[in-house]
């Protein structure tokens, strides 16, 4: 996913990328290349006995230069009186580990975090504050027990990195800022949840780029404490996508300057927004903002009655905006302005679900003002499908305008309208259940890309109104992959490469049926099954209580 972070200038870079290039000569020449030794073996175990080593108790050698500080020339070369390492035991689980021999890496204090390159501070500072050693920087020399960032290597995917434990020392590498940081996730999960790093090398990368959760903040007010909790748990996972849902007809949750008169009373200032953004960023998570239109406006149609949609008979439609107005498309693309400006990720959610107006019979008879504006616009055949195909359209030309790339719900997507939504616009499958509803197949064999919500699984609905229960981790973490978009059947592998990837999503139907605190305890296991299978989508190693054990581990 993007990352939003401030680089430097283009001869700071230049110079930078020449340290980071005499470092990988020096570190090759010290054999810790992931090529030079990968075949060679080495482990986390205790030493089985036999060889002499001249090390500290942590496997290290004693070696060190005139000012005390441990020499590249002491290294210890792996011994064959340790036993294979195992892989680490980290969620997700990673992809691949090649095995070896020695004693793994476990922190001291005297230990230090360093990098190879500049833009990764950030990464460099929260690993070793988590890990109780000092940052020391960006550094081209090497010494045992050190902790190696770096930017290189690996392919296309900015996701993936390679995490190399050899000689006390721990190398983590990657193409970009986010696979290296993702790889100070699994360093993070292995120190905690075992205590030290597994000798060997980690060749990792996600299945899928997107790895969502999503957060109904307009019908129940979260803090912006529980969010930012929310979004460490998210970053330590490898999680990517923070969705924000908050505007709802219960309320509008977030500060306006455009529009004032719409924002409930409990609501994020846009300071506290931007300082949740700012921590998803430093988590290499995309904070998704969502202003469903034209239904689920009921917060703003409370301050504006006027654009209320009214049926035939004069009666108001609960949520849903007059699209015949030109008022209406204005106030909408008022706030998409106005909030482009503070969520800085590339993503978008438009909403487009659950319209009234095209939820009964005969939308053409039931409200008439809808049909006469859509045979206006296009020509005698126009439906309240189309006009409503053209709201979302339109809506999503205001947003691509900031740069933004946007999804929406599948039933805002019409079977039969002659105005066809977008080409760019991504497919967020969530139910069948709706008026006409499609099968997801409908949507990949149109060739678009899809992400799945599928609520039969990933939907945590407070209260459990309707016939939603509560998902379980484990019904995720046995039954659910990414090609399960509707219900229990997964779509054929041939479209696996058009579903990005997908998002649990807490909905607050009904506000106080559980407190922040419950919530957050009964997503717990829910997210960890959710990642596990949007990381690696195929049956995991572990069993179900073996995952639910190494997460209680994990803590």
């Amino acid at each position: 996913m993007t990352q939003h972070k401030r680089r430097a200038p283009a001869q700071q870079v230049i110079r930078k990328r020449a340290v980071v290039a005499a470092a990988f000569v020096g570190t090759v020449a010290l054999g810790t290349g992931v090529g030079v030794w990968a075949s060679a073996g080495g482990g986390g175990g205790q030493p089985e006995g036999g060889a002499r080593q001249q090390s500290s108790s942590s496997g290290r050698v004693a070696g060190t230069s005139p000012d005390g500080a441990a020499t590249p020339s002491a290294s210890p070369r792996p011994s064959r009186s340790y036993p294979l390492s195992q892989a680490p035991r980290t969620i997700p689980a990673v992809r691949s580990h090649t095995p070896a021999r020695g004693p793994g890496w476990k922190p001291q204090k005297a230990d230090r975090v360093v990098i190879s390159d500049g833009e990764l501070a950030d990464e460099g500072r929260l690993i070793a504050g988590e890990l109780g050693i000092g940052y020391a920087g960006q550094k081209d020399d090497v010494r045992a027990g050190d902790v190696r960032l770096a930017l290189g290597g690996g392919g296309g995917n900015q996701e993936s990195y390679t995490m190399t434990v050899r000689d006390g020392r721990v190398d983590i590498s990657g193409p970009g800022e986010a696979g290296v940081f993702y790889g100070t996730r699994t360093l993070k999960q292995e120190v905690h949840g075992g205590g030290t790093a597994p000798e060997g090398v980690v060749r990792d990368e996600p299945a899928k780029p997107v790895r969502g959760f999503m957060l109904d903040i307009a019908r129940k007010p979260y803090s912006e404490s529980w969010i930012e909790d929310r979004i460490r748990e998210l970053g330590d996972l490898k999680f990517n996508e923070l969705g924000l849902h908050f505007s709802d007809d219960q309320a509008f949750r977030i500060e306006s300057s455009s529009h004032p008169e719409i924002v409930s009373p409990d609501h994020l200032t846009k300071a506290q927004v931007r300082r949740i953004v700012d921590l998803a960023n430093s988590r290499h998570i995309t904070v998704v903002p969502e202003i469903d239109s034209p239904g689920h406006l009921g917060a703003v149609l409370a301050a504006h009655p006027d654009l209320q949609l009214r049926d035939a008979s004069g009666a108001a439609t609960r949520g849903a905006i007059d699209i015949s107005k030109p008022a209406s498309a204005k106030i909408v693309d008022d706030l998409l302005n106005e909030y482009a400006g503070l969520f800085t990720g590339n993503q978008w959610h438009l909403g487009g679900d659950e319209y009234q107006a095209l939820t009964v019979k005969d939308p053409q008879t039931s409200f008439p003002q809808l049909a006469a504006a859509a045979r206006q616009k296009y020509g005698s055949g126009g439906t309240v499908a189309d006009l409503a195909t053209g709201w979302l359209n339109d809506r999503a030309g205001t947003v691509r305008a900031h740069g933004r790339t946007m999804r929406a719900w599948n039933d805002g997507f019409f079977r039969g309208a002659s105005v066809q939504a977008a080409k760019d616009l991504q497919v967020a499958y969530w139910t069948g259940k709706e008026l006409g509803g499609r099968q997801p197949v409908e949507y990949l064999s149109a060739g678009r890309k899809v992400l799945n919500y599928n609520d039969e699984f990933l939907y945590y609905v407070l209260g459990q109104p309707q016939t939603f229960v509560y998902p379980t981790g484990q019904r995720i973490y046995e039954q659910w992959n990414p090609r399960v978009l509707r219900g229990t059947s997964a779509v054929p592998a041939s479209y696996d490469g058009q579903i990005l990837g997908g998002s649990f999503a807490v909905w607050s139907d009904f506000p106080n049926a559980q407190t922040e605190a419950q919530v957050a305890a009964g997503i717990r296991m829910p997210l960890r099954a959710t990642v596990q299978k949007l990381w690696d989508p195929g049956r995991p190693a572990l069993s179900w209580t073996g995952f639910r054990d190494l997460a209680n581990r994990l803590g």
